[in-house]
């Protein structure tokens, strides 16, 4: 019996498939063997590649002696870009503190250097959570004068794509600020700040949060600010948080929350924003059972108009035609 009498189902079976993809290679660490060579022998570069490496792959015996390596690899003194190439390695290894000793050997002066050093040591900082030398680096950036934060603009992460995300670096220093337990010094910082229009809303209500316990009047001219702020920018939706931050901060106060609230209930109708309605109805001392079970029968389909997936910053052609946060 030859090939040719083999049921032809048999055949098929036995023939690889037309046009099968080739499976991707499985990424694997490097070997051992190479990693032993770059630890006793690799210089800085090829030292922070292996810690990219082992941090990769979650080998942390690797980054501890890749780390221990890069502290003895350029005794001091050094030229400047070998420091800082030394301190990036070790920001790679995942070794903030140890970045910080490194680039301590070397004291730049005015000028690029120096800005390039204050950076990465406000870097190195903010990964290891050291609020205090974060703050000093970023103030030191400033050099007294801190609108000149306003505008520049640090890496913070990456988005899903791969691309870098950036923060104001006045931002910045005013988290460090609070996170250091200085809510005064964050104030001071937020309102150094020159950027108009929704940047200048959010670092306003942010501002009026903060003086909250400590001058509520402030506070309340400020939130007002913020709130006209985004209005003339149309940002309804930043406008009901800051809307929001008015209610709580009434209903903290014991004070009064009527106004606030309508005013928010008003800004809500105007965008057609349910979910906030809902919320509104939720918490009203004289909720109506009827409009509350209407405003959760409409929520169930948030694509639907008025649903809660519909609100974002509104563009012009879909502003309210008037101003909807006027005072009643």
């Amino acid at each position: 019996m030859g090939l040719s009498s083999l049921p032809l189902v048999f055949l098929l079976a036995a023939a690889p498939p037309l046009g099968a993809a080739a499976l991707p290679p499985v990424a694997l660490p490097m070997s051992l063997e190479a990693f032993e060579t770059v630890l006793q022998q690799g210089d800085i570069s090829q030292l922070s590649a292996a810690c990219a490496d082992a941090d990769r792959f979650g080998l942390q015996e690797r980054l501890r002696l890749l780390r221990d390596r890069l502290m003895l690899v350029a005794p001091s003194p050094q030229p400047f870009a070998v420091v800082m190439a030394n301190a990036r390695a070790l920001l790679a290894c995942k070794a903030p503190d140890s970045t910080q000793i490194v680039l301590s050997r070397y004291g730049p002066g005015p000028g690029l250097q120096r800005r390039e050093w204050l950076l990465l040591s406000w870097q190195a900082a903010s990964a290891a959570l050291d609020q205090d030398r974060a703050a000093l680096a970023l103030r030191r950036l400033a050099d007294g004068d801190l609108t000149r934060l306003d505008t520049e603009l640090l890496i913070v992460g990456q988005s899903e794509d791969g691309l870098p995300l950036t923060r104001s670096a006045l931002d910045l220093l005013a988290n460090h600020e609070l996170a250091a337990g200085r809510p005064e010094e964050a104030v001071t910082v937020l309102l150094a700040g020159r950027t108009p229009g929704v940047v200048a809303s959010r670092r306003l209500g942010q501002v009026a949060e903060l003086l909250a316990p400590l001058d509520p009047e402030r506070s309340d001219l400020l939130l007002e600010a913020a709130l006209d702020q985004a209005a003339a920018e149309q940002a309804w939706g930043l406008a009901e948080d800051l809307l929001r931050l008015q209610l709580r901060l009434a209903l903290q106060r014991g004070g009064d929350a009527e106004r606030p609230r309508e005013r928010l209930r008003r800004l809500a109708s105007r965008v057609d924003d349910r979910l906030t309605l809902l919320e509104l109805e939720q918490i009203s001392p004289d909720w109506d059972q009827q409009r509350l079970q209407d405003l959760e029968d409409q929520l169930r389909s948030p694509r639907a108009a008025g649903g809660h997936a519909s609100l974002g910053e509104s563009d012009s052609s879909e502003a309210p035609a008037s101003n909807p946060l006027a005072t009643p």
